[in-house]
């Protein structure tokens, strides 16, 4: 176990920080897609009619 020298509840904190964190970053990309979604249908489709 990498982390042994920690007591159980303080590994358990440990995880839920990290899931709190993965949380933000997916929330944010979905955010971010979506305040781009037109740009990037935009650059799609110039870069296939260029095909």
């Amino acid at each position: 176990m990498p982390h042994s020298w920690l007591r159980p509840s303080e590994r358990g904190q440990g995880l839920a920080e990290y899931a709190l964190a993965l949380a933000l970053v997916a929330v944010l990309a979905i955010v971010a897609l979506m305040l781009l979604s037109g740009r990037i249908s935009t650059i799609f489709s110039t870069i296939g009619a260029r095909l």
